[in-house]
């Protein structure tokens, strides 16, 4: 099927009208961006900043880009100036390094907050302790050029929905609880981006406010 066709089945089977579809397309090429583009897509998730600021430069003004893979300080200059959402921050020193950017550039970045959620240790993100010590830190609302808007997590790639759920679950009550204790000013834990080709109607399900699809919009190639 088509990008378009793709794209026409997936809304259908969407379970909350309220759910953002980001359109992973790393490693796509600039046509297939666009055909997606042309069909209604404006969100778009890249994995690599390189590739991230090149598209950005080659395609329309209004795609709101998203950085969804694990992001180095060092680089974070490169997309400061028009990233829409950060989605894996994990540490307190890459806000740091966001927010002195976002002074830079006079803008006020939009993050997620990367919770470690699934069973496997290779999965960047932070743990309840070390999430909980970022939102109640005394620096974070002197962080005026950064804003937290919710929690971002992935989960164990399983074929287990019984894990997965639960993971998802354990996601939106953490935030859910959090949502109930004295935040700063520039934290509004709103969203929750959950949920990928594979696992996207479960994370719906568990409250998901954004899910991250890249192969069942663009297929399985990778392209060169």
């Amino acid at each position: 099927m088509s990008i378009r066709e793709n794209l026409s089945q997936l809304k259908k089977s969407f379970t909350a009208d309220e759910c953002l579809l980001i359109a992973v397309s790393k490693t796509k090429p600039i046509p297939a961006i666009l055909e997606a583009y042309e069909s209604g897509v404006r969100d778009f998730g890249e994995n690599k900043v390189q590739e991230l600021a090149e598209k950005a430069l080659q395609l329309p003004k209004d795609i709101r880009w998203h950085m969804i893979g694990h992001l180095q300080r060092n680089k974070v200059k490169y997309i400061a100036p028009f990233v829409h959402l950060i989605h894996g921050v994990d540490s307190m020193k890459l806000l740091i390094q966001i927010n002195k950017e976002g002074q830079k550039t006079n803008r006020v970045i939009s993050c997620l907050l990367q919770v470690h959620i699934a069973r496997e240790e290779t999965k960047f993100g932070l743990d309840d302790k070390e999430l909980r010590e970022i939102l109640l830190s005394p620096e974070l609302p002197q962080m005026k050029n950064v804003k937290i808007e919710g929690l971002m997590g992935m989960a164990t790639l399983t074929a287990n929905e019984q894990t997965i759920r639960s993971e998802f679950s354990g996601l939106r009550k953490l935030r859910d609880e959090l949502n109930h204790e004295d935040l700063p000013e520039n934290v509004s834990l709103n969203e929750l981006s959950m949920g990928m080709s594979g696992d996207y109607l479960i994370a719906q399900q568990e409250g998901s406010t954004m899910v991250r699809i890249g192969s069942a919009i663009f297929g399985e190639r990778n392209y060169h």
